[in-house]
């Protein structure tokens, strides 16, 4: 019940008012000894004498990171949302100094844009000294403005992530913001007023000068003639030796031109040697590509050349038969001749058949066979 936010408060951003400050830190503070004894009950008057007790400002400090007072304090504003004219007359009181940079974390916290201009950028006029507390546990001096600056142009002041802010020529552009007006511009228009009056001054006493020097004796007009010619020699001088000084430049220009053409042309002549290297250099190479190609094609036409003539050796071997075979057939030719001759005496051989026929059947009843 005692860290539940306000039911008549607003959301703001929308969301929960407590939920503008980052989870662990706002557990850290709900668990601080400042937050259960100092903080229950506060009201937006009760919370005026709890703010004007406050001796620094900070985040969170130590080992186990403890919420300062002044963090609770503004954890305590989220919790009860103050009316806008509280925070304003917070912001504006000039005697507690940390009263109004709480009011203007708060402000900076849940106001509008233009809110936030309008109300903080007055106090950069404030230059009193305030103690913070850093992440290590000791103080540090800061200024009020200092703490201002920070709050219109960071993102992350004592350990919470502030809202973004739009930038102030934007609120310019869109009519939501008038200009900014230093305090020291009537400083600076009564300067220029000062400096106006001592040109002024300065012009009176020039025309003066002018009126009493306009009428000169013959001396101060011979001295003048003299300077001038001084002048004129000098004139002189000078245009000699600027016309020396101008030759002397174009004659470097066209040195510098003429090295910088013979650079070129050496340039030129060494790459054109580096490319015809090169280009023999390829040659060379596809020269030896070319060779190796012609002796591979040389070795694997050789091979095939050799494959089919094995081949070809194989099969006539398997063809041809062997001298044993060869002089079994001698033998067997003369017998083979009887058989012939025997069949070609019976007259079973004839031509015509029907005498073949004949033959066969005297030949069976042992006649003689015809002969026609």
């Amino acid at each position: 019940m005692a860290n539940r936010t306000d039911p008549a408060a607003k959301s703001i951003r929308g969301t929960n008012p407590q939920n503008l400050v980052e989870k662990i830190v706002r557990s850290k503070i709900y668990q601080n000894t400042f937050w259960k004894e100092q903080c229950f009950g506060l009201t937006a008057e009760t919370l005026v004498d709890k703010a004007m007790e406050l001796d620094h400002i900070g985040g969170t400090y130590g080992g186990n990171r403890k919420p300062t007072p002044f963090m609770c304090l503004v954890m305590k504003m989220l919790q009860i949302q103050p009316e806008k004219d509280i925070v304003v007359e917070f912001i504006k009181n000039d005697d507690y100094k940390y009263v109004r940079v709480l009011g203007a974390f708060y402000l900076r916290l849940t106001g509008i844009d233009s809110d936030i201009y309008r109300y903080l950028e007055p106090l950069y006029n404030d230059y009193r000294k305030v103690r913070r507390k850093s992440p290590d546990g000791n103080f540090i001096l800061a200024h009020v403005d200092e703490v201002i600056d920070e709050l219109l142009t960071t993102d992350y002041s004592c350990d919470i992530a502030l809202p973004r802010v739009k930038k102030r020529w934007t609120l310019e552009s869109l009519g939501a913001l008038d200009a900014r007006k230093s305090v020291l511009e009537d400083d600076f228009e009564e300067e220029e007023e000062k400096d106006e009056n001592e040109q002024d001054g300065l012009e009176e006493e020039v025309a003066h000068e002018k009126d009493y020097y306009r009428g000169r004796s013959p001396t101060r007009e011979r001295e003048r003639d003299y300077r001038r010619d001084n002048h004129r020699h000098r004139d002189r001088d000078y245009d000699r030796d600027r016309d020396y000084d101008r030759e002397r430049g174009r004659g470097r220009d066209r040195d510098r031109d003429r090295d910088r053409e013979k650079d070129r042309d050496r340039y030129r002549l060494r790459e054109e040697k580096e490319y015809g290297y090169e280009r023999e250099r390829n040659r060379e190479r596809e020269g030896r590509e070319r060779d190796r190609r012609d002796r591979d094609r040389g070795r694997r036409r050789s091979r095939s050349r050799s494959r089919s003539r094995s081949r070809d050796r194989k099969r006539h071997a398997r063809s041809s038969l062997s001298p044993r075979r060869h002089e079994a057939e001698d033998d067997n030719a003369p017998e083979e001749s009887k058989k012939k001759k025997e069949k070609k005496d019976d007259g079973t051989d004839h031509p015509d058949p029907e005498i073949a026929e004949a033959n066969r059947i005297r030949a069976s009843l042992g006649l003689k066979p015809l002969k026609l």
